[in-house]
């Protein structure tokens, strides 16, 4: 799946395997995008807001990505087209407005 990533989106898959590999004791070479999905978050906490935190109130283009190995939980990551981007666990992830929910 790595090569129908958008080229603005491939900077940043090095950074998210080593996270993912970090968090999920796996290695590196393991993990594969396993979900790409292009969308607009609503504001700057990219779909993942913190409590007690305060972000910018603008739309902001980016995606949500799944990393996850054969035997690994996955790995759910939140980006922004400028290269930023969070971790994000269930229980703080938020679908972006206008966005089917995929169950």
């Amino acid at each position: 799946m790595n090569n129908d990533l958008p080229a603005e989106a491939k900077p940043m898959l090095p950074a998210l395997r080593e996270d993912a590999a970090r968090r999920s004791g796996v290695g590196i070479a393991d993990l594969r995008v396993v979900s790409f999905e292009e969308v607009t978050w609503a504001d700057g906490a990219l779909g993942c807001a913190q409590p007690g935190q305060t972000y910018t109130m603008a739309l902001v283009p980016g995606w949500r990505i799944v990393l996850a190995a054969p035997q690994g939980a996955p790995q759910h990551y939140h980006a922004s087209r400028r290269g930023g981007w969070v971790w994000c666990p269930a229980e703080r992830s938020r679908t972006p407005p206008g966005t089917l929910q995929r169950m």
